[in-house]
């Protein structure tokens, strides 16, 4: 790795300090029970592996312009519930949204390593580059805590500037709102090209954070290419970072 004058640690929020993934598991599983019938029944592995799928897809619709925020929420509920006849109008489509959305944020938590990390970054500038809508990815922020650690100023959020990663722009902005420049900011995410390549291309260090250890040898091979460290937790960073 490239030594560097780290200044400013920049963070994916979903899956990388905010635990979306164990989340979205338990809130889904949730919503299904509570609803009872043929989709409390279904078995709970595959079903998550469903919705996170639909997720993908629709989610990043959204960010590629190609859907408003609401609809990709309607996208996903139809797709999700059509397997078992059941057809949903837009306004039942949001409604079932919304209740799944309640109980997926009743496991709204920070993973264990967050704190310690964030402390030992000190004195360094610290912020957010979030896909997604600022006013929901800011409840999540608000909700765990993690305002009192890096302040609401400091999230920048696709859904806000108009500009979603990978591209370069974001990434720069992120900097400036943090009055450093790309070469003295470091950026750490749980997506090698979303997150981390894009932040070594515009000119961060990029950090790929592989938490549950399912990189692959050819990912390892092209992070190296690109000058990516990967990390297996944050208590690597700040040693990384010294």
């Amino acid at each position: 790795m490239t030594q560097r004058d780290i200044r400013a640690v920049l963070f994916d929020l979903d899956d990388t300090l905010f635990a979306h993934r164990e989340s979205v598991e338990a809130g889904i599983l949730a919503h299904r029970t509570a609803l009872g019938g043929v989709l409390a029944t279904a078995e709970p592995a595959s079903e998550f592996a469903r919705w996170n799928a639909l997720e993908e897809e629709h989610y990043h619709r959204y960010l590629a312009g190609e859907i408003d925020y609401l609809e990709q929420r309607r996208a996903r509920a139809r797709a999700f519930v059509a397997p078992y006849g059941i057809e949903l109008d837009d306004e039942a489509a949001l409604r079932w949204f919304a209740d799944y959305t309640d109980h997926y944020r009743t496991g709204w938590t920070l993973y264990g390593d967050v704190h310690a990390c964030l402390e030992a970054l000190a004195p360094r500038a610290l912020g957010i580059i979030t896909n997604g809508d600022l006013d929901f990815q800011t409840a999540k922020i608000v909700a765990t805590g993690l305002d009192a650690l890096i302040p609401l100023d400091h999230v920048v959020a696709s859904g806000e500037v108009g500009v979603a990663k990978p591209d370069a722009e974001i990434f720069r902005l992120a900097a400036q709102q943090l009055d450093t420049s790309p070469g003295n900011a470091c950026y750490v995410g749980d997506r090698l090209h979303t997150d981390a390549i894009g932040a070594s291309r515009a000119g961060l260090l990029g950090v790929w954070i592989d938490r549950r250890g399912l990189a692959t040898p050819e990912q390892l091979a092209e992070a190296e290419r690109e000058d990516v460290p990967v990390i297996r937790g944050l208590a690597e960073l700040a040693e990384l970072l010294a």
